[in-house]
């Protein structure tokens, strides 16, 4: 017998935290961990029309830390989960900075802004670009609320924006496009 997607608990507008705590839905913790779960939504979107192999490892092992990073945000803090979730550790970060180093090998200098856009992997990483930042002010925003958010969240989040800028970049090149310097109205 296969088990039910729905459970009818959440019809009347909240949800159950890991630990059993119920929130609103509306509630800024629940706004963190779904735009983290867009985020990996996005990227697996990304790596359906990517061509490059070795971005398309990394973009999985992006996809594993988001659902790490998504598990701890649905802990209730308050609560023993009785529940083993994963850890971020400082070598997710490392690995994030190895690869936008080793990408940025081979790009020009970047010298001016850039406008997203080029071809639409490029375009798309920037989308996803987006989405990231806006994950990480949500879990800056719950932890100035004294809401229980781990640092390495914050600072995944941040060189992970800094990877998908990269990783547009890169994708313009490696396909023979041409960045759109921007030049601002005087």
């Amino acid at each position: 017998m296969s088990f039910k997607i729905y459970t009818k608990t959440g019809d009347k507008g909240s949800t159950g935290l890991i630990g059993g705590t119920r929130i609103p839905k509306s509630h800024i913790r629940i706004e963190a961990y779904g735009t983290v779960d867009e985020l990996n939504s996005w990227i697996g979107n990304l790596i359906d029309r990517l061509h490059i192999d070795e971005s398309k490892i990394v973009l999985r092992e992006i996809q594993d830390r988001l659902f790490t990073i998504g598990s701890s945000l649905a802990c209730d803090p308050a609560k023993d989960t009785k529940m083993h979730i994963p850890d971020l550790k400082s070598a997710d970060v490392e690995l994030l900075e190895q690869q936008i180093d080793l990408m940025n090998e081979s790009l020009p200098e970047l010298k001016h802004f850039v406008l997203p856009g080029g071809n639409e992997l490029a375009s798309s990483c920037h989308v996803v670009r987006c989405v990231c930042r806006r994950a990480e002010r949500i879990c800056v925003h719950l932890q100035q609320e004294n809401e229980f958010v781990d640092d390495k969240v914050i600072i995944y989040l941040n060189r992970l924006s800094d990877y998908l800028f990269v990783l547009s970049r890169f994708i313009l090149h490696e396909n023979g496009g041409v960045e759109t310097k921007w030049e601002p109205r005087l």
